[in-house]
């Protein structure tokens, strides 16, 4: 019978002999979470790097959104077979495949001489990172048996999945502006060579759990095109227009996929994702959870970053230390809620998180083109990041607590494909929305280099408006979701099935 969360306090599980890992958990968490920052900041280490790498290589401006969205194709449509993979293959000998590949795979992005070896690097690492992403996660749950420590783990865990955006807009800053754009991809190969050392000489091997069944392949197949062609058209819709034929078929095409991959999941035996995990209400508001603060910390990275460079005229460099009150502010709550997430549980953390990210996207929406960075910059930063890290932390916990054993990677999988589609639809949506906000500011207005500014500046002060109302529905929404008190721990999900 499929396992659910619980309010009343279960039975802490033994630890020791059924838990090879336990002595080293602590060093075991350092190396999930390092491998966590390569996934996590590549998302946005590249951003900074773009213009230079465009000059060299050069490519269209049309073109230069799929070094972004190729890997975000590709991570985001095969994060559940990596969760699946995990769980039949192993979690250990995923989590360095999929450190490996990503090191190769950035290696050959870094090297790069043209557009189209560039792009099919950064897929490459879209498809190990959806084998890695899902293997990190799931070790952790599996390694942190107790229910204090495992918070304090995911707690720490969440600040990474939250702060290693704006880590990347630093790094990426510093490697462009003294050392290369290519750098930006170099970077990660010594940074996986030494997570992989980490890996082997850290995790055991386990035996295989015997309850492990074959893949769902028609499952993996829908779901796979389904969430590419719902991408993709989202992609879409940022240079062709929403009304375009492009857009409007793939997202519909996409949708109709998703519809019925939720039928075929419900009525084969081993399904890719059991239903059971999305339907229990707390860890469904775990999913969305995560799923609104991808969107929302995208207008923050984006268009916080376009302000700050193009109008207040920052260096790369600059630009990304500019974030680092955020980071801080991320990792202080996100940090210090385990406690307080492992006594009253995730509902009013979430809720207020959530109520504090809005408050610091209304502060954004107030910049002008005179605005300073301290006095109308890092407030917005400061709120925004306290709020994001009590939001993220909670729900990490939530969303893979109480899973059975057999399930772990696929729950782990659930959470990093709704936070990928969620910044995938950020993307997108917000996008459209700056566009249109500025094509209608200069609507019957002279086009001077002033009107310009404005204009883009009425772009993103509407992005962090709609941000903000997203993130204050997202409250409302998971407030009523999530359940009050604490999260208890299945003993079956407890003990140490990863390979």
């Amino acid at each position: 019978m499929a396992r659910t969360i619980t309010e009343d306090r279960a039975p802490e599980p033994a630890v020791g002999p059924t838990n090879p890992h336990h002595a080293t958990r602590w060093v075991i968490l350092a190396v999930i979470a390092l491998a966590q920052l390569i996934v996590v900041l590549d998302a946005t280490i590249v951003n900074i790097a773009l213009p230079t790498a465009q000059e060299a290589l050069g490519f269209s401006n049309d073109n230069r959104q799929w070094i972004v969205t190729g890997y975000a194709l590709a991570f985001g449509s095969l994060l559940l077979l990596g969760g699946r993979l995990s769980d039949l293959v192993g979690r250990r000998p995923m989590f360095i495949a999929g450190l490996i590949g990503f090191a190769v795979a950035s290696a050959v992005g870094g090297a790069a001489q043209n557009f189209e070896t560039l792009v099919g690097a950064r897929v490459a690492q879209g498809v190990f990172g959806a084998l890695l992403a899902p293997a990190a996660l799931s070790l952790l749950t599996v390694t942190f048996v107790d229910a204090k420590e495992r918070a304090k783990a995911f707690a720490i865990f969440g600040a990474i999945s939250g702060g290693g955006g704006a880590i990347g807009l630093i790094l990426g800053g510093a490697l462009t502006e003294y050392l290369s754009w290519r750098w930006c991809l170099y970077v990660n190969a010594p940074l996986a060579i030494l997570a992989v050392l980490g890996g082997v000489f850290l995790l055991k091997k386990q035996p295989r759990s015997e309850d492990a069944k074959g893949i769902d392949a028609p499952g993996t197949v829908v779901v796979i095109a389904g969430l590419i062609s719902f991408v993709y058209g989202l992609a879409s819709a940022e240079s062709d227009g929403w009304g375009s034929a492009t857009t409007l078929i793939c997202i519909g095409v996409g949708l109709a996929l998703l519809a019925l991959f939720a039928v075929i999941e419900s009525r084969v035996e081993e399904p890719l994702l059991p239903l059971h995990i999305v339907c229990d209400r707390t860890r469904g508001g775990s999913f969305l959870v995560v799923a609104i603060v991808g969107i929302g910390l995208f207008a923050v990275f984006l268009f916080l970053t376009y302000y700050v460079s193009l109008t207040l005229g920052y260096t790369p460099l600059k630009t990304g230390f500019s974030f680092v009150p955020m980071i801080l502010g991320i990792m202080v709550t996100a940090t210090s809620s385990a406690g307080l997430v492992a006594r009253i549980g995730p509902r009013i953390p979430v809720f207020v998180g959530m109520l504090l990210a809005a408050v610091g996207m209304v502060l954004f929406a107030q910049l002008d083109l005179d605005s300073t960075y301290a006095a109308n910059i890092l407030p917005g930063l400061v709120i925004t990041g306290l709020g994001v890290g009590l939001s993220m932390a909670p729900a990490f916990s939530a969303a893979v607590s109480g899973v059975d054993a057999e399930h772990a990677g696929v729950a782990s999988a659930s959470v990093n494909t709704f936070n990928q589609i969620g910044g995938s639809i950020g993307t997108a949506v917000l996008s459209a929305f700056a566009a249109t906000a500025t094509s209608d500011y200069l609507a019957g207005r002279t086009p001077s280099a002033l009107n310009q500014q404005l204009a883009a500046m009425h772009g993103y002060t509407t992005v962090f408006w709609w941000s903000a109302a997203i993130f204050a529905v997202g409250a409302v929404i998971c407030g009523a979701l999530l359940r009050s008190g604490p999260i208890t721990i299945d003993p079956d999900a407890a003990p140490v099935l990863a390979h």
